[in-house]
């Protein structure tokens, strides 16, 4: 896992954005990463150029962004970082509203090490059905 920089959860969700973008689309524009944020576009813009000076993002006023390598590492393990807690509390049969409300509050404050021992209990959890029943039965019932 990469060290992450100091970045703030508003650069990290940024970068969260406009990696999917690019995924999605090819490419990532203000207005979209407005809309999909719920933020102005002068708000994105004063990101990207913050986003810009720390090396994460190559941006071009009018033309888009792009992340530069590093900004793809990070975006990258941003994204992981919020697919394994969100895959590790699907185990206990929470609905997704939960899930979701519940991993935006916490993946951005989990540590490297503490995301590594939730891998391994997620992925032990995918490959123990047994077990996995039987946290949802106990979780059901407390």
């Amino acid at each position: 896992m990469p060290k992450l920089p100091a970045t703030s959860i508003a650069s990290q969700d940024y970068l969260e954005q406009i990696f999917h973008l690019i995924e999605l689309k090819g490419y990532a524009r203000s207005v979209d990463i407005a809309a999909n944020l719920g933020v102005s576009q002068a708000s994105v813009s004063a990101m990207l150029k913050r986003l810009g000076a720390d090396g994460l993002v190559i941006y071009e006023k009018y033309r888009g962004v792009i992340l530069t390598p590093q900004g793809s590492d990070l975006a990258q393990y941003i994204i992981k970082r919020h697919e394994v807690l969100t895959r590790l509390l699907r185990h206990f049969g929470l609905d997704e509203e939960t899930i979701y409300r519940d991993v935006e509050g916490m993946e951005h404050h989990i540590s490297a090490e503490t995301l590594k021992a939730f891998i391994l209990l997620a992925n032990e959890l995918d490959q123990n059905p047994t077990l996995q029943k039987a946290l949802k039965k106990k979780a059901r019932h407390k």
